[in-house]
């Protein structure tokens, strides 16, 4: 058999988009296909149609699996046949065991009843096999993220699992733990299990995949190997990766910066003072200890630091404590110290924060771009305490303009626009609040290069108008591409601030492991 599956000429149409437009896909048995492009090319649709998630009739084309044409139904239909797609948002119940969550919908049962010993026994083999070392009956919610991932593994290969679909597997997944799900990846193959792997990180494509097909704008463009030969000492350069998914050479992946010449140019905006937040359940625990750090008006700043450094901790409970039980310090902007005791009194003060995790806490997924735009703002947009609707959609008009938002319209629901455009929505939003200070947490995760670089240059424009941006990222060739300085954190503490022409990968890795016992130098 050539091909375990066979994807042809797949178009799907929506309500005034058409998302796919006679895609071409073939995988090998035992192969890692890497499936790239930029947000809103179409990957996870082509998924969806391929999982039974988007019915047979609600596409055109024609889908093969193992040579047999197939009208997948719905999801349970694809799985019947080996076809298991693990999604972004990964779907376990917090509440019960591993175990319980392994065989989820496909119970170990006689008569009705669960066999829990036999339950049990088959978990702890299939956690065998994907490396997981955890007891069976431990509860999903007592275990990291990327062990949740290894849960879901098990949960496909508890289903005999012949085709195993990653969207975004290593999105919310530290290094360590990536590099151990990649080597997972590579250990199914060896076994003789198909991956289709969607990825944004274009060094995890190169490392682990055979082949790479790019997508752009709903159209195959080019299915290349990653390495011309089994024993090719060099795999396909990411700049050649990029050229398939924007259809252009990316020279430069960070804008040119442009300097703020305001008179006030180098002044504080931000100034943060012995800032101490302790956990909201275990108040014994310190998240964010002591930590001071300035952000001067025209000015891009970096916080790096590894999983539970207190990145996002300092960010949310600065504004509006939104984040565990405030233990001291305080806030000046412009100055002055502000009251950021709540959110409504934060953003007054001139406070933005665009949050890492957009899909909980970022948007309304089921509003409109136009009413998602508008959110933290409708004092501006009422009149006697009504919303102007027409205001309002000319703003979210102007903002779907100048941030290039894709969508047909600002009407349109906002869970149907990509993971790109979704995070330009949440930006919008936040611009149109003026603020001096903008707190940007992981803003291009999950999001391709091309996006990417449209969102950088919004940032950098915002920064030329005056505004202090503070940034956190994961990504550290991000901060050191778009940062004058960046501040380092582990457990909560300060432990590095590095200048701009100072700063490297090794140096700011030196600092983010750091103990934090020391403070900032």
């Amino acid at each position: 058999m050539s091909s375990v599956l066979e994807m042809r000429s797949i178009t799907k149409t929506f309500p005034g988009v058409r998302a796919l437009s006679g895609v071409d896909l073939t995988v090998r048995p035992g192969e890692v296909h890497a499936v790239c492009g930029e947000n809103g090319a179409g990957k996870s649709t082509l998924m969806k149609v391929l999982s039974g998630v988007h019915p047979h009739g609600s596409y055109e084309g024609e889908i093969l699996f193992e040579g047999e044409p197939c009208a997948f139904r719905d999801v349970r239909a694809s799985e019947r046949r080996g076809i298991v797609i693990i999604h972004q948002e990964l779907a376990l119940v917090p509440q019960l065991s591993i175990a319980e969550n392994i065989f989820l919908g496909n119970e170990i049962a006689s008569r009705g009843i669960v066999r829990r010993n036999e339950t049990v026994r088959r978990a702890a083999a299939l956690m065998r096999q994907v490396g997981l070392r955890e007891n069976p009956q431990t509860r999903v919610a007592d275990i990291g993220v990327g062990k949740q991932q290894l849960v879901e593994i098990a949960k496909a290969l508890a289903k005999k699992v012949r085709l195993l679909i990653l969207d975004e597997p290593t999105a919310a997944l530290n290094d360590e733990d990536s590099a151990k799900l990649l080597d997972l990846i590579s250990e199914l193959r060896s076994q003789g299990i198909a991956c289709i792997l969607i990825s944004h990180k274009l060094g995890e494509i190169r490392r682990v995949a055979d082949t790479v097909t790019v997508l752009r704008d709903g159209r195959t463009v080019e299915t290349l190997p990653v390495r011309p030969s089994p024993k090719a000492p060099a795999a396909l350069p990411e700049d050649r990766i990029i050229r398939g998914m924007v259809g252009r050479d990316l020279d430069h992946r960070f804008p040119e910066r442009t300097r703020y010449t305001g008179a006030d140019a180098g002044r504080p905006a931000l100034e943060i003072r012995d800032w101490t937040v302790r956990h909201p359940v275990d108040r014994r625990r310190k998240v964010v200890d002591g930590v001071s750090l300035t952000v001067r008006r025209g000015e891009i700043v970096g916080i790096a630091g590894l999983m539970g450094a207190g990145r996002t901790e300092l960010a949310m409970s600065v504004f509006g404590r939104s984040y565990g039980i405030h233990d001291g310090g305080t806030v000046r902007i412009g100055g002055e110290e502000a009251d950021t005791r709540t959110v409504p009194a934060a953003i007054a003060r001139g406070l933005a924060y665009v949050t890492e995790d957009r899909k909980t806490y970022g948007l309304n997924l089921i509003d409109t771009v136009s009413r998602n735009v508008s959110l933290a703002s409708l004092p501006k947009l009422a009149r006697a305490g009504v919303v102007d609707e027409h205001r309002e959609r000319r703003v979210a008009e102007h903002f779907r303009t100048s941030l290039r938002i894709r969508t047909p319209t600002v009407l349109e629901q906002v869970g149907r626009l990509s993971g790109g455009n979704q995070q330009k929505v949440v930006l919008g939003r936040w611009i149109h609040t003026d603020p001096e200070v903008l707190i940007l947490d992981e803003p291009t995760r999950g999001i391709d290069v091309g996006a990417k670089y449209e969102i950088y240059t919004v940032v950098d424009r915002l920064a030329a108008q005056g505004k202090a941006v503070l940034m956190i990222s994961s990504e550290l060739p991000e901060l050191l591409g778009m940062c004058d300085r960046i501040y380092t954190m582990a457990a909560g503490r300060l432990t590095g601030e590095v200048a701009r022409e100072d700063a490297s990968q090794e140096v700011l890795m030196r600092y983010m492991t750091e103990d934090g016992s020391r403070g900032a130098r």
